[in-house]
């Protein structure tokens, strides 16, 4: 039965109450047209008879603030003040406050649980709320039905970490279905061959995809007209094949351009997760080079793929991919080295063609070469870096391996890696 005072009105009850201390109505009969126990009825009879002029059903309920401790207070303006610096700071990519994010932070760092509400109340009362601007909304959207159909590839270019004073690049790539995040690298210089290695990575861990969906940077796509180099070749867009692509070639993955930067927008807002998070970290760790800021990416990947509940699928990124990988809902395919090929490095690597001069050699980057062939015939050099000192370069004549050598990466000046 529902409250007495949603049924009742005050007045109501007090007129039922006052006949019957004329006698004129049984308790019994009130407390049945009332539906209130015995107890209930003598209550209320004996507020009316203390004070009949404000006798009322009604009831406002009391609820005591719970307050926090000074420490914690503390703490939550502390962590508002550096966001506020950060904020200010013009050349950091941030324009708002992050409030998850210093509630994280405190049950992290300082073990102390506040809520969102609290944080946001105090960020009011003392200055620090900024409203966010308005969105725009999505107008192209990539859908997916299955893990593996569709990896998400980008590149961001930001001052990650402000102490450092300069700008660094993250590559990462992104499962489309599951949004889980399968490879995440923060690096000085981007190259073909720092994309090159997240394909590695990512296709010796978990297989080869049906696509890879990337935009029209030059490392993955020939545009003619922009790229002015071959413009006298007279080549037209993407008759010319890029060393990143030339990589899914081999592995026979299709490569998907998006239209547009809203096309993108599944890897994008992965990014601004990051990209908010990583750099309010490194600026309270006081971060100032790349290797303890890779450090805080990694901390950061793994509480996106196995913590976050993403909220278009509702899902943990990594329960997600996990359960498509189960019920083989998934378009991964296992990686083989299919002949000619005999090792990984001829596939993930960067690869420059030569011809064999009379004298049975070939040049690259002022390097001359004795090759076992004849002249004329067409020498396709395979080169995979083996670390920041030493390169390994594999040369194949009519899809054979005919030598391996290793040089030093500084002698291959000429050699875009």
């Amino acid at each position: 039965m529902s409250q007495l005072h949603k049924r009742f009105t005050s007045d109501q009850v007090k007129e039922l109450l006052e006949r019957y201390l004329k006698k004129e109505i049984e308790r019994t009969y009130i407390q049945e047209v009332l539906g209130i126990s015995r107890r209930r009825f003598f209550m209320l009879l004996r507020e009316c008879k203390e004070d009949p002029q404000h006798f009322t059903i009604q009831y406002q309920r009391t609820r005591t603030p719970r307050s926090i401790s000074h420490d914690v207070e503390q703490n939550i303006l502390n962590e508002l003040t550096v966001e506020k610096q950060i904020i200010q700071n013009k050349d950091v990519p941030l324009k708002s406050y992050n409030y998850s994010y210093i509630r994280d932070r405190l049950r992290g760092r300082y073990h102390q649980k506040v809520s969102l509400p609290t944080i946001i109340d105090r960020a009011k009362k003392h200055g620090f709320y900024l409203k966010k601007p308005k969105r725009s909304s999505h107008d192209r959207e990539v859908l997916t039905r299955y893990t593996g159909e569709l990896i998400q590839h980008d590149s961001s270019f930001h001052l990650w970490a402000p102490a450092a004073k300069e700008k660094w690049y993250l590559i990462t790539s992104l499962d489309d279905y599951s949004r889980f995040i399968l490879y995440a690298a923060l690096i000085e210089k981007e190259t073909s061959w720092t994309h090159i290695q997240a394909l590695q990575t990512v296709i010796l861990r978990y297989g080869l995809p049906f696509a890879y969906y990337v935009d029209s940077h030059s490392i993955f796509r020939f545009v003619q007209g922009r790229d002015s180099f071959w413009r006298n070749h007279y080549l037209l867009t993407d008759e010319a094949t890029p060393q990143w692509k030339q990589v899914l070639e081999d592995c026979h993955v299709k490569v998907t351009y998006a239209l547009s930067p809203q096309a993108k927008g599944k890897i994008e807002r992965p990014y601004g997760w990051l990209q908010d998070r990583l750099i309010r970290t490194c600026v309270r760790e006081d971060v100032a080079t790349i290797k303890p800021a890779q450090q805080i990416l990694r901390q950061e990947i793994y509480r996106y793929n196995y913590r976050q509940v993403h909220s278009t699928t509702l899902e943990i990124p990594y329960f997600r991919f996990q359960r498509a990988l189960k019920e083989k809902q998934s378009l991964f395919r296992e990686f083989k080295i299919r002949p000619p090929f005999e090792s990984s490095k001829d596939i993930f690597c960067l690869r420059i063609d030569r011809t064999v001069d009379a004298y049975r050699n070939i040049s690259i980057s002022n390097l001359q070469f004795k090759v076992h062939a004849d002249p004329r015939k067409q020498i396709n050099l395979r080169l995979y870096p083996l670390n920041a000192e030493l390169t390994e370069i594999r040369f194949w004549c009519e899809s054979k391996l005919i030598d391996i050598q290793k040089i030093k990466t500084s002698d291959l000046k000429g050699v875009h890696f």
